[in-house]
């Protein structure tokens, strides 16, 4: 799975034949928070000690986990907020969603060539400049989170990302911390 996440070509090799095949795709996965899956539930109906749900997040490999770009946590929707009827208020539609991430592909292919997931560590040095504040802010979340240096790129691709989808020509604070906070799997022990 590491292989065509990093490189978007897999290999395969069986006695005396080789073959090379495109796997360019989008890896979207989901996993409760603990064993019993209410870790975090405002319930509190959650039994799990710290250690069964380290061991239970440890199920996913550590460079498996380096290679996904974002960690969201999703809380559970309680039946009446199901039930209600949407809300219309401050609330983009789906077309103007559209037309923004349009706009951020091409703000992206038009500064490298190639949108931000594709950057190199060498581009993303030249595209990804951060103030003196906010190389501050990610040397404190390497620290604090452990993150490799491929966590660390990964991270300036999402605030660069993040940036152009707020029509930004430079990353700013909010967008290298909501990155940041996208890793919320790295960092060390459950989290309520």
């Amino acid at each position: 799975m590491r292989e065509p996440l990093e490189s978007g070509h897999i290999h395969i090799s069986r006695a005396a034949r080789q073959a090379e095949f495109p796997a360019r795709f989008q890896l979207v996965a989901a996993m409760n928070p603990c064993p019993c899956e209410y870790l975090g539930d405002a319930g509190s109906r959650c039994g799990c000690t710290a250690e069964q749900v380290a061991r239970y997040r440890a199920r996913i490999s550590g460079p498996l986990l380096d290679r996904i770009d974002l960690h969201v946590e999703v809380p559970r929707v309680d039946a009446d907020h199901l039930s209600a009827p949407p809300a219309a208020d401050g609330v983009e539609t789906s077309d103007q969603v559209r037309a923004r991430v349009e706009m951020a592909r091409e703000r992206q292919l038009g500064r490298a060539g190639k949108p931000n997931q594709s950057l190199t560590p060498n581009e993303i040095d030249r595209t990804c400049p951060l103030e003196e504040a906010d190389r501050r802010l990610m040397g404190q979340a390497l620290r604090q989170l452990g993150l490799s240096a491929r966590a660390y790129h990964r991270v300036l691709k999402v605030a660069r990302t993040i940036a152009d989808l707020a029509g930004n020509h430079r990353i700013e604070t909010p967008h290298l911390s909501e990155a940041i906070g996208y890793r919320r799997l790295d960092r060390a022990g459950p989290t309520p």
